[in-house]
């Protein structure tokens, strides 16, 4: 059993009178460690599935595992907990707090937990994330006196703050130019390899496929490839 596990996964929206399946019987694991990309077209289902692993959406059918536990039958207050304790966010579009300064953005998910004091532990933690990400001389500043590289290095800092075993990335290169969008990938690589934190990706992004040491490729939500390529 991975550290997510989903078995016969399936996803239903209304729309209007119409059901819309999202996600038809999606079954796959995912080992602590890996770097893995959920790749496919838009309408997919790559990002109804991040979502279901984020512990933001449910499954209509089909069984969702993280970290060993079966999250269908846990009440709100359970899944906030977890998805705090055990999950990390990138976003494309970066979703930063404009009048929060860089550290206060990094800081912020500590102030989401039950515990939100920044003591010197916190604090120190925070320089070493700012320091990898480059952003150490960028402390004060806010997101939009920062270019689209460096908002997403803070985001990244911030995924990272509570020390989760899994971060989830949604098009993280999106918005990038592409060697902006290729040192973003080699920082997550880099964290990835040196804390064994996983990542999984959900992209169409050529670069991130080709970096990936786990490859799950969906189309019209079923899966048609699950594979490991062969590294020389």
């Amino acid at each position: 059993m991975g550290i997510v596990a989903l078995t016969d996964v399936k996803k239903h929206y209304a729309l209007g009178e119409t059901t819309v399946e999202a996600v038809k019987g999606v079954s796959f694991s995912i080992e602590k460690g890996d770097f893995i990309s959920i790749a496919g077209p838009s309408g997919s289902g790559k990002s109804t599935i991040l979502n279901m692993i984020g512990l933001i959406d449910s499954p209509t059918k089909g069984e969702v595992r993280i970290d060993g536990q079966a999250v269908s039958g846990m009440k709100d207050r359970e899944l906030t907990r977890l998805r705090h304790k055990v999950i990390g966010f990138i976003f494309q579009s970066f979703n930063l707090i404009p009048v929060l300064t860089v550290r206060e953005n990094v800081e912020f998910p500590f102030l989401l937990g039950r515990d939100s004091r920044i003591n010197g532990e916190r604090r120190d933690y925070v320089d070493f994330l700012l320091e990898e990400a480059g952003l150490s001389g960028h402390q004060k500043h806010r997101p939009n006196e920062l270019s689209g590289g460096q908002r997403q290095r803070v985001a990244i800092a911030r995924a990272l703050v509570t020390n989760p075993m899994i971060v989830l990335a949604d098009e993280p290169t999106a918005n990038l130019d592409s060697k902006t969008g290729e040192d973003i990938l080699q920082l997550m690589r880099k964290i990835n390899k040196e804390r064994d934190t996983t990542f999984i990706f959900s992209t169409h992004d050529a670069k991130i496929v080709e970096m990936a040491d786990h490859v799950i490729r969906l189309r019209d939500g079923v899966v048609v490839e699950n594979f490991r390529p062969e590294r020389n």
